[in-house]
């Protein structure tokens, strides 16, 4: 007696394109690349988590330098050591270091603008191929 049982809609869909489904090279490699690009996402959202806080501390420094008096001298950090400067200067100094974290915020936005968006498409060609038999959510 044969042992019949019902199969799934997904057991059907597997049977029905085991042949379309057969892992090329080139789809190993578009998983192999979003793979990369993902870990490269975790390592870039980390820096502008890290970079968006430096550019939230030196917004706050700029304002408690607004209060500051002007004949006052005011430890600045280079480096390791403090530095005590002209408000005037340390202002300037802070400006730059604004500049510089806005350009950084920027560069690391747009990478993972761009990265994001070739992520995208590899995810549309690959569920294109295999459908709900691969998992790339993040």
């Amino acid at each position: 007696m044969m042992n019949h049982r019902m199969l799934s809609k997904e057991d059907e869909a597997a049977i029905g394109n085991s042949e379309d489904t057969e892992v090329r090279r080139e789809d190993q490699e578009k998983i192999n690349r979003f793979s990369r690009l993902h870990q490269r996402e975790t390592v870039l959202e980390e820096k502008l988590k890290g970079k968006q806080k430096d550019k939230e501390d030196l917004e706050e420094i700029s304002t408690e330098l607004e209060l500051a008096d002007e004949d006052e001298l005011i430890p600045y950090k280079i480096g390791d050591s403090f530095v005590h400067l002209p408000l005037e200067e340390a202002q300037t100094l802070l400006a730059s270091s604004t500049e510089q974290i806005d350009s950084e915020v920027a560069k690391l936005e747009e990478t993972l603008s761009d990265l994001r968006d070739e992520m995208q498409q590899l995810k549309v060609a690959l569920y294109a191929r295999f459908g709900r038999s691969i998992n790339l959510e993040t």
